[in-house]
């Protein structure tokens, strides 16, 4: 494809001729996906898509602006203090992220507001009794 576009040629009809003169030799026939469907060609419209495709083949994850991680780190921690198999490890799990909480309340974080106060660790500790008794 070393060939320059004819001058007085349209570059529409000069690029047509390119493709059609490429199939004619073959070189199309081994395309990977050659015969198969175009993945994702009935979604909508994403402009990232090519940047999440990225992210998902090389394992990686979107990183979240600070105070949105520090927000899904609670709620984890929440989940975990639910499930955790004694009343010091809720007091554990609890405590640090309220440390956390309010070392982002003190210092500030990027990102959306943060919404969130410290844990009352004595409510969660009777809820988690509760749970347990039952």
């Amino acid at each position: 494809m070393s060939e320059r576009k004819p001058s007085g040629m349209p570059f529409e009809n000069w690029v047509d001729r390119q493709i059609r003169e490429a199939m004619e030799r073959g070189e199309f026939d081994d395309l990977p996906g050659a015969g198969k469907p175009i993945p994702g060609l009935d979604q909508a419209h994403d402009e990232l898509w090519w940047v999440k495709q990225k992210v998902r083949s090389e394992g990686l994850s979107m990183p979240l602006p600070p105070t949105l991680q520090l927000r899904k780190d609670a709620e984890e921690a929440l989940r975990q203090a639910a499930g955790a198999r004694t009343e010091a490890e809720v007091r554990r799990i609890v405590g640090e992220i309220n440390d956390r909480i309010r070392e982002a309340i003190r210092t500030g974080l990027s990102g959306p507001p943060l919404n969130l106060v410290p844990y009352d660790v004595e409510r969660l500790v009777a809820e988690w009794r509760e749970r347990r008794s039952r």
